[in-house]
């Protein structure tokens, strides 16, 4: 899914009356899986749209999200760091840093 086809399903979302997160990369640094500008959707029934670059960083986001959706209704600043060399967080290590800004809808 590109990211444009991430913006008309939030649009598609949003007529549906559905609660959804848009989260982009704003910031990136080092090696990451996915760039600036980077989009993904994160509905309050948990379904994805679009990707912000996959594993540990991406539950990561998920999580934020829904938190965004159900409790605090405010937009969130998610640090991602994926610089784990010894592998000792159990997830994908890519070697970089990203910002995501995670905003509900």
């Amino acid at each position: 899914m590109t990211d444009r086809d991430v913006l008309v399903k939030l649009r598609e979302l949003r007529r549906t009356g559905v609660g959804v997160c848009l989260a982009t990369i704003v910031e990136a640094h080092g090696s990451t899986p996915r760039t600036v500008g980077a989009k993904m959707l994160v509905c309050a029934d948990g379904r994805l749209f679009g990707s912000v670059g996959g594993g540990c960083g991406e539950r990561q986001v998920k999580s934020a999200a829904l938190r965004s959706l159900v409790a605090t209704r405010t937009p969130e600043l998610v640090e991602v760091d994926l610089t784990d060399d010894l592998g000792t967080r159990g997830g994908d290590v890519c070697g970089g840093r990203m910002k995501i800004f995670v905003e509900p809808f």
